[in-house]
């Protein structure tokens, strides 16, 4: 067939009512289309990872995750989209073509927003996880449902508002109806963002010796409502999440020392040259310990029935234990040097003075004359009155 001859059967050809040149024309567009969308994604994938291995960053790397999300399907449709723009298609057509413009956008958007979403929950649980912390899988798992719900939720009223659905009315029953299940799961809720405190803040771990209130105990499980703690007696206490960050938490892991302040009191008969000697004794003892260091030694005053002493000291060793080693050691050390030195040590003493009044002489009784008719005193009180 002829060059001209085809060119002019090309033209007088229709397909469903469309020109043959019209077709290849928007299929050669829609093809071109495909091919330049999915140039420049690669383009700006490769970007991204060299600007992602340059630096570290986790923006750049987050970018090349999301943009390889870039679903296949959708770029074929919007290269059709645009191969449809080359036709001269009626006027209802081309509002669905408008529409469906906005729908491929709209759902490549959530595709984009759901692949974030993934990966960020995963970082999430990949930085506060450890062992014996449930409610990070936990939290993690509702949280990526709670934004891709949202996400969904914002795309589809998007589109069905894009399409003329009035979605007035929907958005208001959406409202009230979290604001009811808001108020049905109010504790609950409040306990769930109380374990995703716990998880993001860490302000205890498994693990930790922590003091909540009154209770003292190790940290077993901390989950999305509860957590478990072993308390010194042995018994496990269970707590709400939002109880405990009510109060204030003593948590001991991350102590490196101990500062140890005692007292102690001799007697107050003790001469002041051994008093002004007690500090250099308790000094030589703390020294003696490497794993002490010695703060300070002093006569603080005077007590009740004792002269006072104050001692600081500090602990290089966090565990208990230890300390209480050391204080045993200190004790008995101060008992042995206190010995030497011929003081005691004061107890509470209490000392009475009696006074003792000088005896009255007896007074002597002087005669009277007795009045006619005057009760005497050996008559009865009957007879007086």
């Amino acid at each position: 067939m002829q060059p001209s001859l085809f060119i002019t059967w090309v033209q007088d050809t229709t397909f469903a009512g469309v020109p043959l040149w019209s077709l290849l024309v928007a299929l050669t567009a829609a093809a071109v289309t495909y091919a330049a969308i999915s140039a420049a994604l690669h383009l700006l994938t490769g970007r991204a990872k060299g600007w992602a291995t340059r630096s570290g960053s986790a923006a750049a790397t987050t970018m090349v995750d999301v943009l390889e999300g870039t679903s296949r399907l959708l770029m074929l449709l919007v290269a059709v989209l645009v191969g449809l723009g080359f036709l001269e298609l009626p006027r209802r057509w081309e509002s669905r073509v408008a529409q469906l413009w906005f729908v491929a956008v709209a759902l490549q958007m959530g595709l984009w927003g759901m692949r974030a979403i993934g990966i960020g929950v995963q970082r999430y649980v990949t930085r506060h996880s450890s062992s014996g912390m449930t409610q990070v899988s936990a939290s993690a798992t509702l949280l990526s449902w709670g934004l891709r719900t949202l996400l969904w939720s914002v795309v589809a009223l998007a589109v069905l508002s894009n399409l003329g659905v009035n979605i007035t009315a929907f958005v208001a029953s959406l409202g009230v109806g979290g604001i009811a299940v808001a108020l049905a799961v109010q504790s609950i809720l409040a306990d769930l963002f109380a374990s995703l405190s716990i998880a993001v803040d860490k302000p205890f771990e498994v693990g930790d010796f922590v003091v909540v209130g009154g209770v003292s105990g190790t940290v077993q499980m901390i989950g999305l409502k509860t957590t478990r703690i072993r308390s010194l007696q042995g018994e496990e206490v269970v707590m709400s999440n939002t109880d405990i960050l009510k109060q204030t938490i003593s948590n001991y892991r991350p102590m490196q020392e101990r500062r140890i302040v005692f007292t102690f009191g001799v007697a107050y008969d003790t001469p002041v040259d051994k008093v002004a000697a007690i500090p250099g004794v308790v000094r030589q003892l703390v020294q003696a310990q490497p794993v002490l260091r010695f703060d300070r030694a002093h006569f603080k005053g005077f007590g009740d029935s004792s002269l006072d002493f104050e001692v600081v000291y500090i602990v290089k060793d966090a565990a208990f234990n230890v300390y209480m080693d050391m204080q045993q050691a200190i004790n008995l050390g101060l008992m042995r040097g206190l010995a030497g030195l011929g003081v005691e040590f004061a107890f509470p003493t209490r000392t009475i003075h009696v006074a003792t009044l000088p005896l009255q002489p007896a007074r002597t009784a002087q005669s009277r004359p007795v009045p006619a008719g005057a009760p005497t005193a050996s008559e009865p009180e009957a007879v007086r009155a």
